[in-house]
């Protein structure tokens, strides 16, 4: 599988962006696919998971009820939508597919994508 990300930019807080992952080279439909997020000199944290059907999702805490994940497989595209966007959601983000075990561990996943800078200014 190999991933494209795009849609960081530069925001102000309070601001929104969409983010795309475009998949190719293997049936989206397929995978599970998630996205993880690194600020600089921390490590590669969870943001969202979904399933190969879409119909189940996990978000880590610090984006719950701001952030939402979703797929459209016929177009072989998952997305996160940013809303409400803090300082504290600077970072690079990557998008991922199909981890060998927990959805949560960025060393399960077998792919990855070349990420996108998402800056916030406060």
């Amino acid at each position: 599988v190999q991933l494209q990300a795009s849609g960081g930019g530069l925001v102000q807080a309070g601001g929104s962006l969409r983010l795309s992952c475009a998949a190719s080279g293997r049936t989206l439909s397929s995978v599970v696919m998630g996205w993880f997020r690194q600020a600089p000199g921390k490590r590669r944290e969870f943001v969202a998971a979904i399933s190969s059907n879409g119909n189940s999702i996990f978000y880590g805490d610090s984006v719950k009820g701001r952030f939402t994940i979703s797929r459209d497989n016929a177009k072989g595209t998952v997305y996160l939508q940013m809303n409400s966007l803090k300082p504290e959601d600077t970072a690079v983000y990557y998008c991922a597919a199909d981890p060998a075990g927990s959805w949560y561990g960025a060393d399960e996943y077998d792919y990855w994508g070349q990420g996108t800078l998402v800056t916030v200014s406060s």
